[in-house]
């Protein structure tokens, strides 16, 4: 089974939007395919700037799409497109996106915190080397790219973060399962949660967003009976929908802060006034989807 990096081609969604990005600079990390891909096609269908900094630049034997088809996609909707060829472990590569976002586009509103790697290696069978890497590309990317665009959200007046990681669910068996890729996920949800203390008198708005259940990626496809894996998963298309709820202010409970929340994709859409998650799925039924880990 072939995974398409066509974003735009998802069935139709059931969330009806109240808000919109039009307008809105938006800068993603790891956005060539996938989940980010999906968030961006969504946030470009509006008529959003969208700056997207990812590593290939030149097509991958095994995964579908590069940087600059993303571009290609998000321009075909209606978006404004930079494309960056960018690693987030790489100071200089970050520090350029930011600059090259508010050079073209005047400023920066949104970061949405995207690229992660994932090994679910137990302790004894991890390689370093991929320890090394997620938390280079999961927590100290997360954190470096949400540093370096800090002065363009404050300027923007109306500044968010969005951070794909999951609540910090302190139940052992998360840690106890997978402890190298947990620490590097709660990494990022750490980030979340002391950012959006941190910048509170700021006006910049911190969260995170993570699937309740599997999401079709090349991440998942990838790894071993990842084929079969899929069929019981949600399209990335939920967790675009979500994030745009999230990002335009969709009602998300009365009382609740602004700032500071680990919002699951059915909890956002629910409040958005979704009430079949259906659409959504890649075929199975509502009861045979795979639940997503650290809920």
């Amino acid at each position: 089974m072939t995974l398409s990096n066509d974003a735009s081609d998802s069935p139709a969604s059931p969330y009806q939007a109240s808000g919109s990005l039009r307008g809105r600079t938006v800068l993603i990390s790891g956005g060539s395919r996938g989940i980010g891909l999906a968030i961006a096609v969504r946030a470009a269908k509006d008529g959003a700037n969208i700056v997207l900094m990812a590593k290939t630049g030149e097509p991958h034997p095994k995964l579908a799409g590069t940087v600059y088809t993303a571009a290609e996609q998000l321009a075909a909707v209606g978006g404004q497109a930079l494309p960056l060829v960018g690693d987030v472990r790489n100071d200089d590569d970050v520090a350029r996106a930011v600059s090259a976002a508010v050079d073209r586009f005047g400023g920066i509103d949104v970061v949405i915190n995207n690229a992660s790697a994932i090994d679910l290696s137990r302790t004894d069978m991890v390689d370093m080397k991929k320890y090394d890497l997620m938390q280079d590309i999961n927590v100290r990317g997360t954190f470096l790219l949400s540093k370096l665009a800090l002065p363009a959200l404050r300027a923007s007046g109306a500044g968010q973060i969005l951070t794909l990681s999951p609540p910090l669910n302190l139940d052992p068996q998360w840690a106890g399962k997978h402890l190298a890729y947990t620490m590097a996920k709660y990494g990022m949800s750490l980030t979340t949660l002391g950012l959006a203390e941190e910048l509170k008198a700021d006006g910049i708005r911190v969260n995170s967003l993570w699937p309740c259940t599997l999401i079709d990626t090349a991440a998942i496809r990838n790894m071993p009976h990842g084929d079969q894996m899929v069929q019981a998963a949600r399209g990335p298309q939920i967790m675009a929908d979500a994030a745009h709820a999230v990002l335009t202010g969709a009602n998300l409970g009365a009382g609740g802060a602004a700032s500071g929340n680990f919002y699951t994709d059915e909890q956002v859409l629910a409040a958005a006034g979704v009430a079949d998650f259906r659409p959504y799925s890649l075929g199975a039924s509502e009861d045979r989807l795979v639940a997503d880990i650290f809920l």
